[in-house]
């Protein structure tokens, strides 16, 4: 991939990570019950969850998927339920300070965050779709396709890391400035809507 291109990808990228979407919100989610650190490893999930796409679409899979009625819907569902899901769990969070996190939150593994972060980029056919529509315009067809994909994951992941290190601590920070529960469950709740609007915009989204 020439520098030329390479540059105007990155700034493709950053427009990717910066827009509004589900990955945002379970950023801001994640620094919202766990603050900044515990919180920021959500990231790591969701960069593999881009990555998962990039892989898909890189190997054509993408293509069938967004052309099979079936395997579109099949994980347009999946992904509908399990944002609906976290948003029916945001909400009924508890409403507990920062400064006296609830052993729920502390129960939450790195494993489980990272999965969560997963799943939410992983089951999202608008990033398939979006993707396919995408990524072919930065590519060399006359070389290897491989190297260029693992530049495009690459910048991504980068985009992404710092994007959502953002969104993290953005909400980590206001987490700390509330101290009343009735703030923190106005918060949650807000969170929790905010998924469930993201599922209910994935169940309308249709193929081109």
């Amino acid at each position: 991939m020439e520098l030329s291109i390479w540059l105007a990808f990155f700034a493709a990228a950053w427009a990717i990570s910066l827009s509004p979407g589900a990955g945002a919100v379970a950023a801001m989610s994640a620094g919202l019950n766990h603050g900044f650190a515990r919180g920021y490893v959500m990231t790591f999930g969701l960069i593999l969850g881009i990555w998962t796409q990039v892989l898909v679409v890189g190997l054509g899979l993408g293509a069938l998927i967004a052309a099979s009625n079936f395997g579109f819907a099949l994980v347009k569902w999946l992904g509908v339920a399990y944002l609906v899901w976290l948003g029916i769990k945001q909400w009924r969070a508890p409403a507990v300070p920062m400064a006296s996190e609830s052993a729920e939150a502390s129960a939450v593994s790195p494993r489980t965050l990272i999965l969560r972060g997963w799943m939410i980029n992983a089951a999202n056919p608008k990033g398939t779709v979006f993707l396919l529509a995408v990524v072919p315009q930065f590519l060399d067809l006359s070389q290897a396709l491989a190297p260029q994909y693992l530049v495009i994951a690459a910048t991504l992941a980068f985009t992404d890391l710092v994007v959502m290190a953002g969104y993290t601590a953005l909400a980590a920070r206001l987490l700390r400035l509330l101290k009343s529960p009735r703030q923190i469950r106005l918060l949650n709740r807000t969170f929790g809507s905010l998924f469930v609007a993201a599922g209910f915009l994935l169940a309308m989204f249709k193929r081109a």
